[in-house]
């Protein structure tokens, strides 16, 4: 799960991490009313989507960027009737764009230097990482390529925790000194603090600023959580936002389903996470593109395969659909009875090619061949991708 960076903020003040003031809007009017009361203070404007590169993007109604320096409460209105309801298009959106259903108004600030800082879950280690670099406010792959040395990388002990020399070490490394290197070293504490309790799984800032009047704040900060801890977190989860995310992926997660959607036209629907991998890497091999990935579990109900098979289906660039089902705990008459419902229920108006194997099979396989559902039976893996690949053709 990701957060706007407005709401980002409300973290930062929760935890002690210092940066600039905001406030968000919905309507020009609000964007100037908060402009407002920022009277006397350089602002700035920021499109609220879930995705970087903002300042250096476009919008499809022509507005170049979204990212602004405003001048007055009129401009801050100006602007936000540029920017709210448009599309706004950057590297990380894709041609497709992301609505800005939101702006942020905020403080905005002279600048020394910029810095980037993130904290990460390495999975090679299975430790938290702290990655810095002195170059900020660029992306931070482009530096990795051009100037590796200039990246630091401080691996944290998940038990111990984030300790003192550590500190120093990254505090050294980006040339902090005095005052500078103080603010930064409570900075980064009250940072880990939040990463380890908010159970994050990134927690990006870029930039990380010094100022002419001696601060030192976090001006951007991107955000992901371990969507396996969010139970304990109901503040945070109330943050989300569903129109930010795609809306299979939103129905998915209603039913405890894994999805994620791709640019292909196969369909697939398989029970474990390695099955699905392999499903969708034999379809590549025999020429097809899959659509998703759909991972129903080891236990899915008739209720979760309906609705899984109704969210493919949804889906309008699917063309074919092939099932790949393993019974080991899952009982293979629950997919044919789930696939058979959904079927009758939406009239399955692209080919269909059923493999499996496991739990139950001869009882699962029956279900299927009395449905009267035009349904193309396999006998292995490579056999359900060849017919399927052949099918939609």
């Amino acid at each position: 799960m990701n957060i706007h960076e407005y709401q980002a903020k409300e973290l930062f003040d929760r935890f002690q991490v210092p940066s600039p003031k905001g406030k968000v809007a919905s309507t020009p009017a609000e964007a100037e009313a908060a402009a407002r009361e920022f009277a006397g203070s350089p602002l700035v404007i920021k499109a609220q989507v879930h995705a970087g590169g903002r300042g250096k993007g476009t919008f499809k109604n022509g507005f170049k960027g979204g990212v602004h320096l405003i001048e007055s409460p009129e401009q801050a209105a100006d602007f936000a009737g540029k920017m709210l309801n448009e599309t706004l298009v950057t590297v990380q959106t894709g041609d497709a764009g992301r609505l800005v259903r939101k702006v942020m108004i905020a403080e905005a600030v002279d600048i020394t230097h910029e810095y980037y800082l993130a904290i990460l879950m390495d999975r090679a280690t299975c430790r938290p990482v702290i990655v810095a670099s002195t170059e900020g406010g660029m992306n931070i792959e482009d530096v990795a390529h051009n100037s590796p040395e200039k990246i630091i990388r401080q691996f944290i002990h998940p038990l111990l925790g984030l300790q003192a020399y550590e500190v120093r070490k990254i505090t050294a490394a980006l040339g902090l000194t005095g005052d500078f290197a103080k603010q930064f070293a409570k900075l980064l504490g009250n940072l880990y603090k939040l990463f380890i309790q908010c159970d994050c799984s990134m927690l990006e800032i870029n930039p990380l600023v010094t100022t002419p009047d001696g601060r030192v704040l976090a001006l951007d900060a991107k955000f992901g959580f371990d969507d396996n801890a969010l139970y304990r977190h109901p503040d945070i989860v109330a943050m989300r936002d569903k129109e930010e995310e795609d809306p299979r992926e939103v129905a998915a997660s209603e039913y405890d389903l894994n999805y994620i959607g791709l640019d292909g036209n196969i369909a697939c629907l398989v029970n474990g996470a390695g099955l699905a991998m392999a499903t969708m890497d034999i379809i590549q091999h025999y020429g097809g593109e899959p659509a998703n990935f759909l991972d129903v579990g080891g236990g899915a109900s008739k209720e979760q395969v309906t609705a899984a098979f109704k969210i493919i289906l949804g889906d309008p660039n699917v063309k074919g659909i092939m099932i790949n089902i393993f019974g080991g705990i899952m009982d293979c008459n629950v997919i044919a009875e789930g696939v058979v419902a959904a079927a009758k229920e939406t009239g399955l108006p692209i080919p269909l090619v059923v493999r499996l194997e496991g739990n139950n099979v001869d009882a699962g396989k029956a279900t299927l061949a009395a449905s009267g559902i035009n349904i193309t039976a396999a006998t292995t893996m490579a056999d359900a991708a060849q017919k399927i690949v052949a099918l939609v053709g």
